[in-house]
């Protein structure tokens, strides 16, 4: 199973009550079905990214991958781990230098914790910034939808904080915090 199927299963779970709890990160880690050796392949499926991607990782030092009798890459759980950590801190953003940092502290042993927890702390405020980012970008396109007559979802909040039709006014007309965000005469 593909980690984005994985990650869209546990989400799936959740509901939409706020952020996911830390026990369903634990989930998309939680490789018991997972054979004890694999492929670059089956672990390239595994994880909804290329053997390419998976060799870069590798030659970047996030991760070490033993080699068989005929020099084939052999990826443990450890390895797998280590991987759907690095693919979610790259889908959310985090610079390479960075990763390569914390991974580095990671192995460096328990001594780094403080360090690796200010790293993840910067981090988190980048996502959380980025998001509040996206969200009025989102607000902003949902208006523009509603604008030419298009309907907009009801999980889009709308500049007041409210979800639902509130985030286009009648007839395109739109209050002082839309405008700012269309550009008053835009497009």
């Amino acid at each position: 199973m593909a980690t984005d199927d994985l990650m869209t299963r546990v989400l799936g779970t959740l509901g939409d009550d706020g952020p996911p709890p830390v026990e369903a990160i634990h989930r998309l880690t939680d490789l018991a079905g997972v054979p004890e050796s694999m492929t670059i392949a089956e672990v390239a499926d595994v994880l909804d990214v290329s053997p390419h991607t998976l060799r870069y990782y590798e030659r970047a030092g996030l991760v070490e991958v033993a080699r068989d009798g005929n020099g084939h890459r052999v990826y443990d759980a450890d390895a797998v781990r280590r991987l759907v950590f690095v693919t979610r801190m790259r889908l959310s953003g985090m610079p390479m230098r960075d990763l390569r940092h914390y991974v580095a502290l990671v192995d460096a042993g328990e001594h780094t914790v403080p360090e690796r927890l200010g790293l993840l702390v910067e981090h988190r405020d980048t996502i959380r910034r980025r998001i509040r980012e996206l969200t009025l970008s989102l607000t902003a396109t949902e208006y523009k939808i509603a604008t030419y007559g298009g309907a907009t979802g009801p999980d889009v909040q709308g500049p007041n904080g409210a979800a639902g039709p509130d985030v286009h006014a009648p007839n395109g007309a739109a209050g002082p915090d839309v405008q700012a965000l269309n550009g008053a005469a835009g497009p």
